[in-house]
């Protein structure tokens, strides 16, 4: 990594924390995983879930996994800088950890929906958001029918959460067009770099 590519720890400053959003089936997470590999000294936010673990999923890898209790202690203390119950289960993401990697310096990633999004900012306003856009709905549904993994009203459903997702881009700070994925790869970086260097 070129000394210009990482975060001086030494200057004392905060980290930046991005937020990536994106509907279903725009290559939100083959990019994520791209800046990843392009600065390995990002912390990725990992969110934690009442959830059961499912298939080969590890602790702290997929989720962190937590009873009930804990996250409704931490939801009574507000230590979750966003959360939402789904299906009868919790989803949030730390307030503790983004506070101390950010105070640190370091730089975190956050792949996370709309909603989420909105209830980051209020805590973290200074976050820098991108929405990843397809290039046509026809494409977004296209590669949904694509992964042959959902039925069809479950494709359809997925597209109407896209269309109220899609609906707010303009409440984010930039927005990409993942039309050629090596050239979204490319712009992706170079905003986040830029960001890094200030």
């Amino acid at each position: 990594m070129a000394p210009q590519d990482r975060k001086s720890s030494e200057s004392g400053g905060k980290g930046h924390l991005f937020i990536v959003s994106a509907p279903s089936g725009a290559g939100k997470s083959t990019l994520c995983h791209a800046v990843l590999k392009r600065f390995p000294d990002m912390v990725y936010s990992i969110s934690s879930t009442t959830r059961p673990p499912r298939g080969s999923e590890k602790d702290g890898v997929e989720y962190h996994f937590i009873d009930t209790p804990t996250f409704l202690k931490g939801i009574e203390e507000n230590r979750w800088a966003e959360w939402a119950e789904v299906h009868g289960n919790y989803y949030g993401t730390s307030a503790d950890m983004l506070d101390r990697e950010l105070n640190r310096g370091r730089d975190v990633l956050l792949d996370i929906d709309v909603q989420g999004t909105f209830k980051i900012l209020e805590r973290y306003p200074e976050a820098v958001t991108i929405f990843i856009m397809p290039p046509t709905f026809d494409t977004l549904r296209e590669r949904m029918e694509k992964r042959s993994a959902d039925s069809p009203s479950v494709i359809e459903r997925r597209l109407g959460n896209a269309r109220f997702e899609i609906a707010q881009k303009d409440r984010y700070r930039h927005v990409i067009v993942n039309d050629d994925l090596q050239a979204a790869v490319s712009e992706l970086n170079a905003l986040i770099e830029s960001y890094r260097r200030s």
